[in-house]
């Protein structure tokens, strides 16, 4: 069985991380994603080592089941072309700035005026309606610009980014997500969709989900010493894998029947009686003493251990992976330009879909004669 998006083509605009996962989600989902790329390729293609000088293992994967057309969006076959494939897709999602978008005849209406049900979603950095909307916009400025580095400071002491492109995956999932809703909208209605994913309203969103905390009500109510705004569970230093006799290992106990238990088994003082988890209020609020206290009993134990006693008692609790455990564990898939290469799994899974992998990662414009050709342009012109 193919994906539940097959039959649906997607026109990829999109560049680095955020727009080109987005589209991976939808091929992988079965859509028919054509990437529109420059001579020189897009920047993921060498972000990091990889085994081809144009794929990184980053692209090994964000491209995969994409094909690649190399287009020059300022000639006059890159306007047909793109107005042929408008024509023949359902879906466009761009990460270009506005300005960007209108100065190659790539904006919303532009494009609608060749297919008026399309679903065109454009994201950037900030809001279309603000004063930013056309300023540049990457996953380290949109974690400082909507209160990541606040967070990573009130831990460490100092202001960060996290160690991961957060922001650029966050809104790829964002971006997926919406355009598979308007796809559902415009089955039902027939209309076409003009969806906006700005990075700092998304994240501004997703980050306060816990993070709006008790600044979200008017007038902002909080514990004395502590501010209205921050999850205090998640913001203790003591938040981390624990110290076992071999190793690490990471358990949570996360109600109050999980600590008074396993405080209990270790044998101390008032594991029963005690005040800081009388109820899941206090156990949330006391986060910091607990969190320290089972530290400072993990190393009495080997992680085997630990894990074979928190499944007896129903504590959540995991080996600590490495990156390269993770790698190891991933298939191995032949890449007709590299060999073999290691595929990271799929974001859902659907009954049915025996195997993701239609199409392995092109290389630049390794689509291009076959596509221009199916719209009936000239293929000697693309030179």
């Amino acid at each position: 069985m193919s994906g539940p998006l097959d039959g649906i083509r997607v026109l990829d605009l999109t560049r680095v991380v955020m727009g080109p996962l987005a589209t991976q989600i939808l091929a992988d989902q079965g859509a028919d994603v054509i990437l529109i790329e420059a001579a020189d390729g897009d920047t993921n293609r060498v972000m990091g080592p990889g085994p081809h000088a144009e794929l990184s293992g980053i692209a090994l994967n964000l491209l995969r089941n994409k094909k690649s057309v190399s287009l020059d969006l300022k000639s006059e076959l890159g306007r047909q072309a793109i107005a042929a494939l408008v024509r023949s897709s359902d879906v466009v999602v761009s990460t270009m700035r506005p300005q960007v978008l209108v100065r190659l005849g790539l904006d919303y209406s532009t494009l609608t005026a060749f297919r008026p049900d399309l679903v065109y979603c454009q994201a950037q950095g900030f809001r279309l309606d603000g004063p930013k909307a056309n300023d540049p916009a990457y996953d380290d400025i949109i974690q400082a610009a909507t209160g990541v580095s606040d967070l990573v400071g009130r831990v460490t002491g100092q202001p960060g980014l996290l160690p991961t492109i957060y922001a650029d995956k966050v809104c790829g999932l964002v971006i997926a997500q919406a355009v598979s809703a308007a796809l559902v909208q415009r089955e039902r209605t027939g209309r076409g969709q003009h969806i906006e994913v700005a990075m700092d309203q998304t994240m501004t969103a997703f980050n306060l989900v816990e993070h709006g905390a008790g600044a979200i009500a008017e007038p902002p109510v909080h514990a004395p010493g502590r501010p209205a705004t921050g999850y205090p569970r998640v913001l203790t230093p003591q938040r981390r894998p624990h110290p076992s006799q071999d190793g690490w290992v990471h358990l949570l106990p996360y109600s109050p029947a999980h600590y008074m238990r396993l405080f209990g088994d270790a044998g101390l003082p008032d594991a029963l009686t005690d005040p800081r988890y009388a109820d899941m209020r206090a156990t949330i609020s006391n986060s910091d003493s607990l969190y320290a206290d089972v530290r400072r009993i993990t190393p009495t134990r080997t992680t085997q251990d630990w894990l074979d006693y928190c499944r007896v008692v129903g504590i959540p609790a995991t080996r600590v992976a490495t990156l390269q455990d993770l790698v190891d564990d991933l298939p191995l898939r032949d890449h007709p330009a590299v060999g073999q290469f290691r595929m990271t799994p799929a974001l859902a899974n659907f009954a049915g879909q025996a195997d993701v992998l239609r199409r392995p990662a092109p290389l630049i414009g390794a689509d291009t004669d076959a596509v221009l050709a199916e719209l009936g342009l000239d293929v000697a012109a693309a030179g």
